[in-house]
C-alpha cells in the first residue's frame, strides 16, 4: 500500500500529519503536484512534479495508484476514479469516500457546478478548522490500523 497525495490543494497541516504517519508506519507516500513541493528528507516520502494543466496531477495519481492504495484528495471526481480501481480515498476534512457514498457526492458536486455555471452564488467550503484536522488524523489512524501491514 502507498499513500498518494493530491498535493496542490492539500492543507499544510494535513501534509504534516501525513509526513509523521508515513515515517511512523514506514509507508511510502507520494506527493503529486504541478509545482515543486518541500518535504522532510525521508526514504518513505517523495514528491512528483507533473506539468501544469487541467487534471494532470489527478490523471497521474489514477494511472500510478493501485488497488488498496490510499489517495488523499478533496477532488470528488478523482476520488471516484480511484475507488473504481479499488483504491481508497480520504478527504483532508476526514471524510472517507466509499462505493456507498461516492455517487451521491459526485451528483451533488455536479449539481453545484451547474448552479455556479448558471450564475448562482453557492459560496465555498467552510474554513479549515482544528476539528477538521482532528477528524482527518483520527480517520487516517483508523484506516492505517485496519489496512497497513
Amino acid at each position: 500500500m502507498q499513500i498518494w497525495v493530491d498535493a496542490d490543494a492539500c492543507p499544510g497541516v494535513i501534509k504534516e500529519i501525513l509526513f509523521r504517519a508515513a515515517e511512523r508506519r514506514q509507508i511510502a507516500m507520494v506527493l503529486v503536484a504541478n509545482q515543486m513541493l518541500r518535504h522532510p528528507p525521508s526514504q518513505w516520502i517523495r514528491a512528483v512534479q507533473v506539468p501544469g494543466g487541467f487534471d494532470v496531477a489527478d490523471n497521474h495519481i489514477v494511472a500510478s495508484s493501485s488497488a488498496g492504495d490510499l489517495v488523499i484528495t478533496a477532488d470528488i471526481p478523482l476520488a471516484a476514479a480511484v475507488i473504481e480501481i479499488g483504491a481508497y480515498a480520504l478527504n483532508p476534512r476526514g471524510e472517507l469516500y466509499s462505493q456507498e457514498n461516492i455517487r451521491q457526492l459526485l451528483d451533488m458536486r455536479n449539481f453545484m457546478d451547474t448552479l455556479r455555471s448558471s450564475g448562482v452564488e453557492t459560496g465555498g467550503p467552510a474554513a479549515f478548522s482544528q476539528a477538521d484536522r482532528q477528524s482527518f488524523a483520527n480517520q487516517l489512524d483508523r484506516f492505517l490500523t485496519r489496512n497497513s501491514p
